[in-house]
C-alpha cells in the first residue's frame, strides 16, 4: 500500500513478532524511499476499540481500511484438530467470526473503501454460510444509522498473474461506500514493477547453494554468482531481481539458512525428480523409506521445479518444509527463498529464528498482490474525486437513455418481465438501456455479484416501490449478493454478452462506449 502511494496511519496486529518486524522494516527505517508507518500497534482487535484507535491517530475518518482475519477457520488445508469442510467439520471455531472485528472498525471509520483478504476456503466453509454472512453484514454497515451502507463484491486474485512466482489464489471482499461514484473493477492489473508469470528458478537462481542445516543468517552476496546468473537469465527475470526483489538495495543477504532434515528424509528427497511429488514418484514405482500407509495414502514430499511457479507458500513451513524441496539442492527452501517467492524485497529482514520467519512469510499477503490492490484503490478514488458529482447511483450518472428515475422505472419494468430468450434477442442499445436503469434504481448492487448468489433469500424491501406488481413470494433478494431474484436474469444476460464479446467489462460497470482487451485468468471463469 505504501508503494501504491498511500500514507499508513496505523498497522495493527496481536502477534508481537509481526509487529516487531514491521516496525523494524517500515517504521524505524525510513531509507527505503517509502514513507514510515505512523503507528505500529500490538493490539488484539477482539478487545481493541475503534474509539481507542481514533484517539491514537487523531481522526475518526480514513479513506481506506485493509485487513486479513485469520484464515485457519476457513482453510481447506486444516487437518490437525478437525476440518472446515466435509465430515470432520468443526462447528464451533470462534476464529470464523473474527471478520466481524474488522467490520467494527469499518463501521466506525466509514472508509470510502475497504478490502478483506482471505483463503478460497471462505467460499465453502459451512456450505458457504460465512461467505454469505461476510458480504451481507458488510453491505449493511451504517445503514441502521441512516448512512449509505456499502456496495460489496468478491473477487479472486491469482498471485502468479500479479507477479509473485507461486500458485497462490486468494479471496478478496471489497466494499465501496454507497455514496461513492463508480464500481471497483473486479480484475487487478500487475504493478509496474511486476513481472507476471516468473518461474521459481528465475527468482532464486542467484542465491548461494546450501546443504541442509547450513547457512548464515547474515552474509555477503555472492556477486560473481549474481553476475553470472544475470547474464544467463532473460530480461524479465533480471527485472524481477532488480525491481521487485531490489537486490541492489540490500547491503547483506539475510535469512538464507537451510533447516536440518533427518538422514531418512534426505535419502527420500534424492529419489524425487524435479517437479515431482512423492505421490507421483510412487506411481512410477519409487519406494520411499518413509512408512506410507497403503490404506490411507497422504502425500508428503514435493520437489519444486525451476520452470514453474512454486507451490503456495504457507505458514506450515514453520513446522517442516517437506512440500518445498529445492529444485536442484537436497534440502527444503530457506526463509529468504520463501520470502522471494512471496515477492518480499531482499532488504526486508525477518527474524533469525526460522520458525518465526516462516510463519510470518507464509501468513503474509504477497507485497505485489497488495501493491496491485493499492494501485486499483488509488485509481478508483482518484476517479471518484475528479467526477465532480455526488452520485445517486453507481452507474454513469448522466445517462442519455434514462435521465429520470421515472423513466428508469418504466424501462426496467418493461424488460424485467422478459424471459431469457427475449433478453438475448435485445439489441445492444436496448439491453444497455435496461442495464443502466437497473443500476440506477438499485445502486447497492455490484455487477460482479450478478452470477454468485448463494441459496438463501430474504424479503426485498424496495420491491414495492420498483415492482409493485410482484407477488409477495417473488419480492425476494438473495442474501449473499443482494440481487433481487426478479432481476437475476438480466444480470446473467449481461455477463453472457461479456463472454461472447458483445459487451465489455467496462460497459457492464457503467462506463459507456468502452472496449477492454482484458487479461483472461482462471478467476474470470
Amino acid at each position: 500500500m505504501l508503494r501504491a502511494g498511500f500514507r499508513c496511519l496505523a498497522a495493527v496486529d496481536f502477534n508481537s513478532t509481526a509487529v516487531k518486524v514491521l516496525r523494524m522494516n517500515l517504521a524505524e527505517n525510513s531509507h527505503r524511499k517509502l514513507p514510515a508507518v505512523d503507528h505500529v500497534l500490538e493490539r488484539d482487535l477482539a478487545r481493541f476499540q475503534p474509539q481507542e484507535l481514533a484517539a491514537i491517530i487523531g481522526c475518526d475518518h480514513v479513506d481506506v481500511i485493509v485487513g486479513g482475519p485469520p484464515c485457519q477457520g476457513y482453510s481447506l488445508a486444516r487437518q490437525v484438530d478437525g476440518a472446515n469442510h466435509g465430515r470432520r467439520f468443526i462447528e464451533d471455531d470462534d476464529r470464523r467470526n473474527l471478520y466481524q472485528d474488522l467490520l467494527r472498525f469499518v463501521d466506525h471509520f466509514q472508509p470510502k473503501i475497504f478490502v478483506m483478504e482471505n483463503v478460497l476456503g471462505l467460499r465453502s466453509t459451512a456450505g458457504g454460510g460465512y461467505f454469505t454472512r461476510v458480504q451481507k453484514e458488510a453491505r449493511e454497515l451504517g445503514r441502521k444509522s441512516g448512512r449509505a451502507g456499502y456496495r460489496v463484491h468478491d473477487q479472486i486474485e491469482d498471485a502468479w498473474e500479479l507477479g509473485a512466482p507461486q500458485k497462490r489464489r486468494r479471496q478478496l471482499i471489497v466494499g465501496v461506500r454507497g455514496d461513492q461514484p463508480g464500481y471497483f473493477l473486479p480484475t487487478l492489473r500487475p504493478a509496474r514493477r511486476a513481472v507476471p508469470k516468473i518461474a521459481l528458478g528465475e527468482c532464486i537462481a542467484d542465491l548461494p547453494g546450501l546443504r541442509a542445516g547450513n547457512g548464515d543468517n547474515e552474509r555477503d552476496y555472492d556477486l560473481k554468482r549474481r553476475s553470472k546468473q544475470m547474464k544467463r537469465l532473460g530480461k524479465p527475470a533480471r527485472r524481477f531481481l532488480s525491481h521487485v526483489l531490489q537486490v541492489g538495495q540490500a547491503s547483506k543477504l539475510t535469512n538464507h539458512t537451510a533447516r536440518s532434515h533427518s538422514d531418512r528424509d534426505l535419502r527420500d528427497f534424492r529419489l524425487l525428480r524435479e517437479g515431482e511429488s512423492s505421490a507421483r514418484a510412487m506411481r512410477r514405482g519409487v519406494r520411499f523409506e518413509f512408512p506410507y500407509s497403503k490404506d490411507s495414502f497422504k502425500d508428503r514430499y514435493t520437489r519444486q521445479s525451476r520452470y514453474e511457479p512454486c507451490s503456495t507458500i504457507v505458514a506450515h513451513m514453520s513446522k517442516d518444509g517437506l512440500m518445498f524441496v529445492h529444485p536442484t539442492q537436497n534440502r527444503s527452501l530457506t526463509p529468504r527463498e520463501a520470502a522471494r517467492v512471496q515477492s518480499f524485497p531482499d532488504w526486508f529482514v525477518f527474524p533469525k529464528a526460522r520458525t518465526s520467519a516462516f510463519a510470518l512469510i507464509g501468513n503474509a499477503v504477497p507485497p505485489l498482490v497488495a501493491e496491485a490492490t493499492g494501485n486499483a484503490i488509488k485509481k478508483f478514488l482518484s476517479a471518484a474525486c475528479t467526477s465532480g458529482a455526488k452520485p445517486k447511483g453507481a452507474a454513469e450518472q448522466s445517462s442519455k437513455l434514462d435521465r429520470t428515475t421515472d423513466e428508469a422505472l418504466q424501462t426496467l419494468r418493461q424488460f424485467a418481465s422478459m424471459a431469457p430468450p427475449e433478453l438475448r434477442a435485445l439489441t445492444r442499445g436496448e439491453f444497455l438501456r435496461c442495464w443502466r436503469a437497473l443500476l440506477h434504481l438499485v445502486p447497492a448492487l455490484h455487477p460482479r455479484n450478478a452470477l454468485d448468489h448463494g441459496e438463501s433469500d430474504e424479503p426485498w424491501p424496495d420491491a414495492e416501490s420498483i415492482f409493485p406488481e410482484l407477488e409477495p413470494n417473488q419480492s425476494r433478494r438473495y442474501v449473499r449478493s443482494g440481487w433481487p431474484v426478479a432481476l437475476v436474469p438480466i444480470g446473467r444476460e449481461a455477463w453472457r454478452r461479456v463472454r461472447v464479446r458483445k459487451l465489455s467489462v467496462l460497459e457492464i460497470h457503467g462506463i459507456s462506449g468502452a472496449r477492454l482487451s482484458r487479461r483472461r485468468s482462471r478467476s474470470d471463469s
